[in-house]
């Protein structure tokens, strides 16, 4: 068995045209070595990117139709970063089939995490073009089954107050206020009630144990309000 048959049976995906499979793997190093207009790995990338894009947003807007556009754009980026582009590629062993100059041999490029992820995703764009999206989807769904498997719930938002101040400075120039409702319970154990305003008018409360709490609930409840409006 040839290096690249078995190199296929790995990714458990035959090429019918084995030139799409080794363009994926050609490093643009080896044009600038050549210092010559030499085909390699770069477009392949730019179309896996987009196919891998698709895929994911779509399982993810088929798993949580309750989610909002900011939760799912979270949990897709749980997915898709670049380190978890390259794991892929190095689980893959997408690094020993690189095509690479003597200069990027020579300085590590076999195992550089930005040379395994945009590898992984021209492999991506490789199988859509050779195979189309179906075999494309097929491979992706059954790369990321894991990850997606433990996506039990769409990704929260970490910072509330920030992400409302986002969403209203994006139609009005005025930042969200904050006010302090009301304080009860004992000392040592507190709850404060704070409102969100915006240009005067009240968005929403929120509760906590903080005065700070109280503000990031109200910001969290304000968005909720809004993004369904």
């Amino acid at each position: 068995m040839s290096e690249l048959a078995a190199f296929q049976a790995r990714l458990g995906y035959s090429f019918r045209d084995e030139n799409h499979l080794r363009l994926a793997l050609t490093h643009p190093s080896i044009a600038h070595e050549a210092n010559m207009a030499t085909e390699h790995n770069q477009r392949l990338e730019f179309l896996g990117d987009s196919v891998l894009g698709l895929v994911l947003t779509w399982q993810i807007y088929d798993k949580f139709p309750g989610a909002d556009e900011g939760s799912l754009t979270k949990s897709r980026a749980k997915l898709v970063n670049a380190g978890s582009l390259a794991a892929h590629g190095r689980a893959l062993g997408l690094g020993a089939h690189l095509i690479l100059s003597r200069g990027e041999e020579n300085t590590g490029g076999r195992d550089r995490a930005s040379a395994l992820a945009d590898a992984f995703e021209a492999l991506l764009g490789a199988i859509f073009l050779d195979g189309g999206f179906g075999a494309a989807r097929e491979f992706i769904l059954r790369e990321f089954a894991a990850e997606f498997s433990a996506l039990a719930e769409p990704a929260g938002i970490d910072n509330p107050k920030g992400e409302l101040q986002e969403l209203l400075q994006s139609r009005s120039p005025n930042a969200p206020q904050y006010q302090f409702v009301s304080a009860s319970g004992p000392d040592h154990d507190r709850d404060f009630e704070c409102a969100v305003l915006h240009d005067g008018v009240e968005l929403a409360r929120g509760c906590g144990k903080s005065k700070k709490a109280a503000e990031s609930e109200a910001a969290l409840a304000a968005l909720q309000k809004l993004r369904v409006q």
